[in-house]
């Protein structure tokens, strides 16, 4: 197995201690779902995704496009309706009655949930320089 060493601020490593030891299958499940993949099958996911992507995907690229400040990125929150269905998954998980499919979208959840954790902290960390002067 190779290993990829990579430089983070300190505050942002602390941030990410919780996920150490997620961190490579969520960089696998993340590089799966991209284009970057050469697999047919992760070719498939990530053409449907692209044609079109769960709800949820398409609010949180949708906010990424519009370029937002370090200060919009830490404050950023899902839609209502991207809430209320995490929380019904969530239920059907804890019951066991999630089909595959509602699995994948669980956790596509936990992925953008993993993304947007990770932006918020290096935009806090942008942001602290500027409010301690």
């Amino acid at each position: 197995m190779a290993q990829i060493t990579i430089e983070v601020p300190d505050e942002f490593a602390q941030r990410l201690e919780p996920f150490q030891n997620q961190l490579s299958e969520l960089f696998t499940r993340f590089m799966s779902a991209t284009v970057l993949s050469k697999t047919s099958e992760a070719m498939a996911v990530s053409a449907d995704y692209v044609a079109s992507p769960p709800k949820t995907y398409q609010e949180v690229l949708d906010f990424l496009i519009s370029r937002p400040t370090s200060q919009e990125i830490i404050g950023f929150k899902v839609s209502e309706q991207s809430q209320t269905r995490l929380q019904t998954l969530l239920q059907k998980n804890r019951d066991a009655e999630l089909s595959l499919e509602e699995k994948s979208e669980l956790d596509l959840y936990e992925q953008l949930d993993t993304l947007m954790g990770l932006l918020k902290a290096r935009a806090f960390v942008t942001l602290k320089p500027a409010t301690e002067a």
